[in-house]
Parts: structure tokens; sequence; C-alpha cells
């Protein structure tokens, strides 16, 4: 009986050892930049431990690499709700994989998740405000894009993104000035209207006084021709 329980053991512990083993040289290869070889470690990494996040995070990263946009969501979604300290890191590249595949919807919801996770995490920010401008959100989008200068003040990305905000503000303005030209276009037509209505109710105005003062002036000057004059005499013949 102890025999037994003792053999359990060492193969439970020598699968630990493997998945440990092929974890190690996948993660490995993956810092090398070597996703193709990379592969097949994880993928035998997650068969024997399936609750080994950081080998899902890795394993995700490498099937984008490899162009399997698919399969990464499918690996990131499945361990994202185990994935414990890690869950910032798979939202965000469960943000990205979307983002990919242009859902800048499903981008932005996950990236919000990575942030809700963790507050401070520059690159989802980044993300964020990508997959806002995509969608047509701007404003939001420039507020991620300055909460990301904040934490990365020395970002290679800082030239491009503050131009881009430079645009999108003077884009905004733009609009705001053709806003209130159009409002102003507005008023104007709209008292020009106004002003025609009144001219036109104080001509009608004047032709009806002009029609009732000469209705009045011509009572005396009758034809007489709306009575028929009776005759009671007799015809005298000659």
């Amino acid at each position: 009986m102890k025999k037994i329980f003792f053999t359990g053991i060492l193969l439970l512990f020598g699968a630990a050892g493997f998945s440990q083993a092929n974890f190690r040289r996948g993660e490995e290869l993956f810092m090398q930049n070597r996703p193709g070889e990379a592969l097949v470690y994880l993928e035998n990494s997650i068969a024997e431990d399936p609750a080994h996040a950081q080998a899902f995070l890795y394993l995700g990263i490498v099937y984008e690499q490899l162009g399997r946009i698919d399969e990464a969501i499918a690996a990131y979604r499945k361990i994202l709700p185990r994935a414990g300290e890690l869950t910032p890191y798979v939202a965000a590249n469960l943000g990205n994989a979307w983002f990919r595949k242009g859902n800048a919807e499903y981008a932005e919801q996950f990236y919000t998740q990575a942030l809700e996770a963790d507050p401070v995490y520059a690159s989802a920010y980044l993300g964020r405000a990508n997959a806002r401008v995509k969608a047509g959100s701007l404003k939001d989008a420039t507020v991620d894009y300055e909460l990301y200068l904040s934490l990365e003040p020395r970002s290679s990305r800082r030239p491009a993104i503050e131009r881009l905000i430079a645009l999108i503000r003077e884009e905004f303005a733009a609009a705001e000035r053709q806003r209130l030209l159009a409002e102003e276009a507005e008023r104007e037509e709209a008292e020009r209207q106004q002003r025609l209505l009144a001219e036109k109710q104080r001509l009608l105005d004047e032709v009806s006084a002009s029609l009732q003062s000469s209705a009045e002036g011509s009572q005396g000057l009758s034809t007489g021709i709306e009575d028929v004059e009776g005759y009671e005499g007799e015809f005298e013949l000659e």
C-alpha cells in the first residue's frame, strides 16, 4: 500500500516536473523571439497544467506573432478568469488581439478591464486611446493619451502622440467654429424671416385700411338698382 502511494507521488511530481520543463523551454524560446519553436512547448505546458496563467499568456502572444489571432483570443479568454496577478496583462493582450481584428468596441472593453485591475498600467491607456480613436471617441481618446504620457513621460511615442492630440484639438476647435457659424447663420435667417413676416403684415394692414376707406367714401353714389319700384296707377292708351 505504501509502495502504491509512493509511486503515485512520483508520478505526480514527475508530471509536474515535465510540465515545468516544457514551460521553461517554451519561455526560453519565447524570450529569444522564436515563436514557432516556442509554440509546441507552451501548448504542452498548458495541456499538462491548465491553470498555468503565464504559459497561457505567452502562448497567446506566440499565436499573435504567428498571425493566429482567433487562437490567441481563445487562449486569453480561457485563462482570464483565473489569471490572478497577470489579469492586467492578459486583459490588455486580449484588447490588442481584438484591435488587430478591427473590433474597437471589444478592444476598449478589455483595455478597460486591464485598467480596473491595474489603474497605472500605461500600455492599457495607450491601447484604449487607439481603440477610442478608431471608434470616433476622440475626446475620451485624448484623455487616455494624456494619462499614458503622464505615466510614460519619456516614451518614444511622445512626439507622435502630442501631434495627434494637437490635431484632435484643432479638429474640435474647427468643429466648434463651424457650429457657432451655423448657429449665427440660423439666427440671422430667423430674424430675416421675422422681418419679412412683419413687413407682409404691415402691407396687408395698409391695403385693408385703404379698401375700408374707399368703401366708406362710395356710399352716396349708389345707382339705386338694388330695389324695384312699384306702380299702382293704370296705363292710359292714347
